[in-house]
């Protein structure tokens, strides 16, 4: 037996945004904490891009929310630019971005930790290797500070291990710029697990006041008609600040050629970085190659303060010389003369494959050892807070020695549930990134109806407060006595607009519901014609979140019959000739993974990586229209 004084109950190594969700949720819990980090003041850091959210992303962000965490509270009080993405589709695919100034988030972030985590110490050392005895996990091994004991260890060392920066033909260690790596404790891991790398990328940081911002197209905030990130922020907890534009340009045609002219020389192809990037944010080198048909690529340019004078250009993201990038940059209309004041770079880094984790996160491998964030593959600040959430949670419950299903995420009930078992089922071999397709159940875990979905999970462990609690409790029932009441409710067709009563005939009554499906009214308008008198429902603030139902109701009962065909999908030949391209829907993503694994049924499809459940569906529908549903022999 390994005598030992515990220093901690748990410590947690990296102050990224895992590091940061871990350490918050098990202060809540008044469990004692150790966070190590290389700098108290890069806590949280924005490394990349200063935004949050995006598609997928968001209800990430609002499940965190829902289970006790922190990022959506800060992203309230920090926006700068707000943006509400596919407006024009339906509720399942919206979702909310917003872009923030790095400094005032790191500030909130770090505000929150010194005031409200009592149990949390942070210190500033690295860790070079864990102390373990029999596979078990029993603390840290610093350089300053020596053995430091402790229960529990969560490891959230994000892209710091073994990582290189790659600019042009300099090559730096370091998981970002001016910044170290983790070289030791890769070395340590290297015994133990199984590992591989991977790649990413940020681009320059451009100059404002060198660019001509009148060449390019305003996207103004749309602060006013965004939701909230936190459910439990009130109107004056949300951003405050001055609201910036964000700008729309293209690469030119001269871009194309100067990127295809060096393109030897970028470490991509000349060292060979060997290690495959994030398929949704490739670089430009990547770009120039996958998508030889397309001569212009988007950019986006995005404030990273609000006072500040750098840009951060969305859709530059490179590995060339320094003095190549100044040749693209210069050869994109309004930027003929900006400056570069921080170069583009990639970075490649070790990753621990996440098949060896157990649903809760803790490693197969090395017991009360829990891995979150980046380290498992994923990319995103969003995927990373997710998984320290979910691994401080999962680590409660074990000091507390707490039933696991009480707090059962899944796939049926969210996006962290999808992430989660996605990585720890498939593994991964490329950067993970959450989606809408990813889930086979979008219509049902959407980001309006976030708390609604997880009230039940986060009232078992009290992962918020009883005010907040009592609220979602009071909130999912109203909900549902004003749908249940508004289902059957009908209307005077005397009543209506003229415009209202020429899409229908001439009953006496029209159903509310028919009303609101058909968008021929909002519901703010179909208030007045409902009702004569006052009636409570009339001022409820959760009438949008009805109205989504109604639109839902029968695309989920739909749904619903169409999962339980799965079962079949496994007995589906795939024809040898089949063509991937001819069929409408299907990614350039998903018909390039398809030709390289050619699956012979069509229910070995969900279980190649990279492929969404969405695509088998279209697969499906694409077979039997064209009389192509082949099943194999069942005994």
């Amino acid at each position: 037996m390994f005598n030992i004084k515990y220093d901690f109950e748990v410590i947690i190594i990296g102050g990224g945004h895992a590091g940061v969700e871990a350490s918050y949720i098990l202060s809540k819990k008044k469990c004692n904490i150790l966070l190590i980090t290389f700098s108290k003041d890069k806590i949280s850091e924005l490394s990349c891009n200063p935004s949050i959210g995006g598609l997928g992303k968001s209800i990430l962000v609002k499940e965190i929310d829902v289970l006790g965490g922190l990022m959506g509270k800060v992203v309230d009080l920090s926006g700068i630019n707000y943006k509400t993405l596919n407006k024009s589709k339906g509720y399942s695919v919206r979702a909310t971005r917003v872009q923030v100034d790095k400094d005032i988030y790191k500030f909130n972030i770090i505000k929150y930790l010194k005031n409200q985590c009592k149990y949390l110490t942070i210190l500033e050392d690295e860790v070079v290797s864990l102390i373990i005895r029999n596979k078990i996990v029993y603390g840290v091994k610093c350089i300053k500070f020596g053995n430091i004991y402790s229960k529990y260890v969560i490891l959230c060392t994000g892209t710091f291990l073994d990582s290189k920066i790659f600019i042009g033909n300099n090559i730096y260690e370091g998981g970002r710029l001016n910044d170290f790596n983790s070289k030791e404790l890769s070395i340590f891991l290297k015994k133990y697990f199984k590992y591989g790398y991977l790649k990413t990328g940020t681009p320059p940081r451009l100059l404002k006041k060198s660019i001509d911002f009148n060449f390019f197209e305003k996207q103004v905030s749309d602060l006013n008609l965004v939701s909230k990130f936190s459910f439990f922020s009130s109107l004056r907890n949300i951003s405050s600040l001055l609201q910036k534009n964000c700008y729309l340009s293209k690469t030119s045609n001269n871009t194309y050629k100067i990127i295809n002219k060096y393109l030897i020389k970028s470490p991509l192809f000349k060292i060979n970085i060997n290690s495959k990037g994030p398929r949704y944010c490739p670089s430009l080198e990547e770009k120039i190659v996958r998508f030889k048909d397309k001569k212009k690529h988007n950019i986006f340019l995005e404030p990273e303060k609000i006072d500040g004078d750098l840009i951060y250009p969305n859709g530059l993201s490179m590995c060339f010389s320094l003095n190549i990038q100044k040749k693209i940059i210069n050869s994109i209309k309004g930027m003929y003369n900006t400056k570069i004041i921080f170069p583009a770079y990639a970075v490649k880094y070790m990753y621990l494959d996440p098949i060896f984790l157990n649903k809760n996160l803790e490693s197969k491998i090395i017991k009360n050892l829990f891995i979150a964030g980046q380290i498992n593959g994923t990319t995103g600040y969003e995927e990373a807070a997710a998984q320290g959430l979910l691994s401080g949670i999962f680590c409660y419950l074990k000091i507390k020695k707490k039933n696991i299903s009480f707090f059962n995420l899944n796939r049926l009930n969210s996006y962290i549930g999808v992430l989660i078992d996605d990585i720890c089922t498939k593994g991964i071999n490329e950067p993970y990134r959450i989606f809408n397709s990813r889930s086979e159940y979008s219509l049902f875990i959407r980001e309006d109806n976030t708390d609604i979905r997880l009230f039940s999970i986060s009232n078992n462990i009290k992962l918020i407060s009883s005010k907040k609690l009592k609220f979602l409790k009071n909130k999912k029932k109203e909900i549902k006595n004003i749908f249940f009441y508004l289902k059957n409710k009908k209307i005077n067709f005397k009543s209506l607009p003229l415009f209202i009563k020429k899409k229908f005939k001439k009953n006496k009554k029209i159903n509310i519901k028919s009303l609101i499906c058909n968008k021929l009214i909002s519901f703010n308008k179909l208030k007045y014609y409902l009702f004569k008198n006052k009636n409570k429902f009339l001022y409820s603030k959760f009438l949008k979140e009805v109205k989504i139902l109604f639109i839902y109701e029968g695309y989920l009962k739909k749904q619903k019959l169409d999962l339980l065909k799965y079962k079949i999908y496994e007995n589906i030949f795939l024809p040898k000739n089949i063509d991937y391209n001819k069929i409408y829907g299907l990614s350039k993503e998903v018909i390039e993974i398809l030709n390289y694994y050619k699956p012979n049924f069509l229910g070995q499809i969900l279980r190649i990586s990279g492929i969404t459940p969405i695509s088998l569906i279209i697969i499906y529908f694409y077979l039997k229209k064209n009389n192509l549903l082949f099943k194999k022999y069942i005994k």
